[in-house]
């Protein structure tokens, strides 16, 4: 099922367990504007290349839109309306004053120079300057983009509307971006396992860990987890995996992929194939990198007794029903990595502001957001008697329907 009819499935559950007026639930369903621009730069050989980029603007009730932009071949509109429809429902789990947005252009960033990158990316917030805006949508870096994608669309807007810092976040410190941004999505996972886990009286560092996709939010999270006295005992990326059941030496495994540029031949561990990470023998489970890993084929297989949803919808409905009925705890998406988006907050807050947070001050706010939207998940799970993902699906949607009610959305 692909990651629209997974999303939509999910909200019309818990549409249905709110008991939403079938208006209302139509409304929230259709995105506020989508947006397809054409993208045309030249090439540093000096031929003329182009690429089509996407905005999907799902939801503004309770504040303006916020979302990623992917640079990935695979880059559709079904795939940019989903994760925006996440990214509503996301921020309203999170407590945080947004609504969600996604972005992204179809191209292999891999093929591209610097330069042809920063091409690309001027040209595309020409295109969309005119409709994102620190009030009405603020993007952030994705899959395939980063901090020096977000200071190029700074600098671009920045030229018809003013200097405006607070345009992007995920930027670079030198230009507003904010301390601990980066280990933000990584850190919120770690802190949203530790609230998991002490509801069933167990902690970090009495449990073994397999993590799949060790990009930043994956290696973030197995730093800290190490950092905590837990085992990493198994890790993949694209390049390979590497298994350790006494558990990884993660500060060196990361030192190892910074030299090589790959996990392969690392010699604390021993290789392994990338797809048995999902399957290896650990407590906790943490998805990482791409959607849909976990499907009907491989989920009867999964011996974790917890899944941690760091990546956007890393599990198949499918896969959700089997995994369910062998008891697996599922952490899911829309709350487990809502930390990068937690700390993008903070970042508009201080270029709003004009007053820069310590990194301690972050970390000690993001922890506090993520342990607090944990008990209102749980709240919502015993008031509905459902799982965690729909105690997270009802608790987001029941907030932006009410916002949309209060605002007086059939006037």
């Amino acid at each position: 099922m692909n990651a629209l009819s997974a999303t939509n499935r999910n909200f019309r559950q818990a549409a249905r367990i709110l008991g939403l007026d079938s208006k209302i639930e139509k409304s929230l369903l259709i995105p506020f504007r989508e947006i397809k621009v054409e993208c045309t730069i030249p090439k540093d050989d000096g031929t003329l290349v182009s690429y089509v980029g996407f905005r999907v603007q799902h939801d503004n009730a309770r504040g303006p839109m916020k979302g990623g932009i992917r640079y990935h071949p695979e880059v559709d509109p079904d795939e940019v309306n989903a994760l925006a429809q996440l990214m509503t429902w996301k921020t309203a789990v999170a407590d945080i004053p947004y609504g969600g947005a996604k972005g992204g252009i179809g191209c292999n960033p891999k093929d591209l120079s610097k330069s042809e990158l920063e091409r690309l990316t001027r040209v595309f917030t020409q295109k969309i300057h005119d409709l994102i805006g620190i009030n009405t949508d603020v993007p952030a870096p994705d899959m395939g983009t980063n901090a020096q994608t977000m200071a190029w669309i700074l600098d671009e807007y920045s030229k018809f509307h003013g200097h405006s810092p607070a345009i992007v976040t995920g930027k670079p410190i030198d230009l507003g971006g904010s301390l601990g941004r980066e280990a933000a999505t990584g850190r919120g996972v770690v802190y949203a396992a530790e609230a998991l886990l002490a509801e069933h009286g167990k902690s970090i560092k009495d449990l073994t860990f397999s993590i799949q996709g060790f990009g930043n939010v994956g290696s973030w999270a197995a730093m800290l987890i190490h950092k905590k006295g837990g085992k990493v005992v198994a890790v993949s990326d694209i390049t390979g995996a590497v298994k350790n059941p006494n558990g990884l030496d993660i500060p060196a495994l990361l030192q190892h992929k910074e030299r090589t540029g790959t996990l392969t031949d690392f010699d604390g561990g021993d290789a392994m194939d990338s797809d048995e990470v999902l399957t290896h023998e650990c407590d906790v489970l943490i998805p990482c990198a791409l959607g849909g890993v976990l499907n009907r084929e491989n989920a009867g297989n999964v011996r974790a007794k917890y899944i941690i949803e760091a990546a956007n919808h890393p599990t198949d409905p499918e896969a959700d029903e089997i995994l369910s009925k062998k008891g697996v705890i599922i952490l899911p998406d829309i709350y487990a990595n809502a930390g990068g988006v937690t700390v993008s907050y903070f970042e508009w807050v201080q270029n709003i502001q004009g007053f820069m947070w310590d990194e301690e001050k972050v970390n000690r706010e993001l922890k506090k957001y993520m342990t607090r939207a944990f008990h209102n998940l749980k709240n919502m799970c015993q008031s509905h008697a459902c799982n965690l993902r729909m105690g997270a699906f009802t608790l987001g949607v029941n907030r932006v329907a009410r916002a949309t009610l209060l605002r007086g959305w059939e006037a």
